[in-house]
């Protein structure tokens, strides 16, 4: 009886250690994905608050009683780290009266790179203004509605940013309505 021995071939050190490198290379790209996703993604949740609470501060300066003009200044001062003088990023506040046959836009004043005619409620003063279903019913007749709009443009800062732009919103918009006291 004879038996057959088998030789057991051990692989060198050389071929594990080129798997290792290939895995870690696919495991450390995949990380750096994520974390420049995570960072533009990060940034873009944190303008966004900003601009919530950018918009809610002017038109509760503006219901105080707060002229339009130091509304948008302050807003404009408040906003780091936005930049609202940029193309594409601005404020806006309204003023919109109702006077019991239909709302009208009183005041609005407008800065940064954007124009009122970007607004959403109206353009200029004297004109109709368009309020969402959700406010229609907020002033009563003869007093005043108090809206902030913020636009900005949102700029990634990783590589993997340009990619989220897919996803993401290239113009953030907020927009905050109060009543006059």
């Amino acid at each position: 009886m004879s038996e057959t021995k088998r030789a057991y071939v051990r692989p060198s050190r050389r071929s594990q250690s080129g798997q290792a490198f290939i895995e870690f290379t696919f495991v450390a790209l995949m990380m750096f994905i994520m974390l420049f996703g995570l960072i533009d993604f990060s940034r873009f949740l944190y303008e966004r608050e900003v601009m919530v609470n950018l918009s809610r501060e002017g038109s509760n300066l503006a219901s105080r009683g707060t002229s339009i003009t130091g509304t948008v200044s302050a807003v404009v001062l408040a906003s780091n780290p936005l930049n609202l003088t940029n193309t594409g990023a601005g404020v806006i506040v309204t003023a919109v009266t109702n006077y019991g046959s239909g709302f009208q836009i009183s005041e609005q004043l407008a800065t940064g790179g954007i124009t009122s005619a970007s607004s959403k409620i109206g353009n200029g003063a004297g004109t109709a203004a368009t309020l969402p279903a959700n406010v229609i019913n907020l002033p009563p007749a003869n007093q005043t509605l108090y809206i902030t709009e913020v636009f900005c443009t949102y700029h990634p800062v990783t590589p993997i940013g340009k990619l989220l732009q897919v996803t993401l919103p290239p113009t953030n918009y907020d927009a905050a309505y109060f009543t006059g006291l």
